[in-house]
């Protein structure tokens, strides 16, 4: 196998991958990503203690300990272009040897969760409360980048949403679902739905300051769609990228956000961050418990 070049896996002075600025041995196998690098004290401040902090732009690590259990939590910054990063980067930190620059004989697969915020798009999905995303939808054309292929009731979630949406006039979407082993922790006091992921926060979330809306009943489309049991429950900008390349690399991957906006009702949370911070707390509390 011939090595990783230079210009592809860009390894720092320190033995660090380039843009999250970890050693291999500086994150743990499961992981907690937040958007907001501030936020990543939010989270490691629950820690009995902490191995590593490192920092580059946007990226944020900390590494420690709740009991016995060992692990990162990492800032990604806003959107499926981070999300690109830093997922490959994760992977390449436990699956590529930094020595020879070679993909490992025998794979790790990271637990890799999304602790962020969203905006509702069901009446009954209120702000404050949390859901757990069953499949991340792309609006984003990212995973278009890279080989995949979808199950069967993917590929059928996919076709009918391109139905009722008319979406494949602006972009092709693509969903990927929810890890099955993680998701299945987080079901009290969690709302479950598809989570669609835009590549913006106005226009691509259907909000209209000075510029005209090429699909101007967006919401209305987003939140009609129902397949079977599914349906959409909120928006953000990240969920479908972790869950895409997620599934690629061979990873667990679950998104959970805290809901600061109800597009449906028109409202916004009083206390964003309390609500982060209970949602941070209620992740921990699940994660410290399980067997992964």
């Amino acid at each position: 196998m011939n090595p990783i070049a230079a210009s592809e896996l860009i390894i720092n002075n320190r033995g660090a991958v380039y843009h999250v600025n970890c050693r291999p041995e500086e994150i743990a196998n499961t992981i907690i990503t937040v958007g907001d690098p501030d936020r990543v004290s939010e989270v490691s401040k629950h820690f009995d203690s902490i191995e590593y902090k490192n920092q580059h732009r946007e990226f944020v690590t900390h590494t420690g300990y709740i009991g016995k259990k060992r692990l990162s939590v990492t800032s990604t910054g806003i959107g499926p272009d981070n999300i690109d990063i830093v997922l490959n980067e994760l992977d390449a930190l436990v699956n590529i040897d930094f020595e020879t620059r070679t993909i490992k004989e025998n794979l790790t697969t990271l637990n890799i969760i999304r602790v962020g915020t969203s905006g509702s798009l069901q009446k009954e999905i209120p702000v404050d409360s949390f859901v757990a995303s069953t499949h991340g939808l792309g609006l984003d054309n990212l995973l278009h980048f890279y080989r995949h292929s979808g199950n069967e009731e993917e590929k059928q979630l996919q076709q009918a949403f391109v139905t009722h949406t008319q979406m494949n006039t602006i972009t092709t979407p693509y969903i990927t679902g929810a890890s099955a082993s993680l998701i299945k922790e987080f079901v009290k006091d969690f709302h479950q739905g598809i989570t669609v992921t835009c590549p913006g926060f106005y226009g691509p979330q259907g909000r209209v300051l000075r510029l005209g809306l090429a699909q101007p009943n967006l919401i209305d489309s987003l939140t009609s769609f129902t397949f079977g049991n599914h349906r959409i429950s909120n928006f953000e900008m990240e969920t479908s990228a972790i869950y895409g390349l997620g599934k690629i690399l061979g990873h667990h991957c679950l998104s959970l956000s805290a809901i600061v906006a109800n597009r449906i009702s028109k409202e916004f949370s009083k206390d964003g961050n309390a609500a982060v911070e209970n949602l941070i707390i209620k992740t921990l509390e699940i994660v410290e418990k399980t067997a992964y």
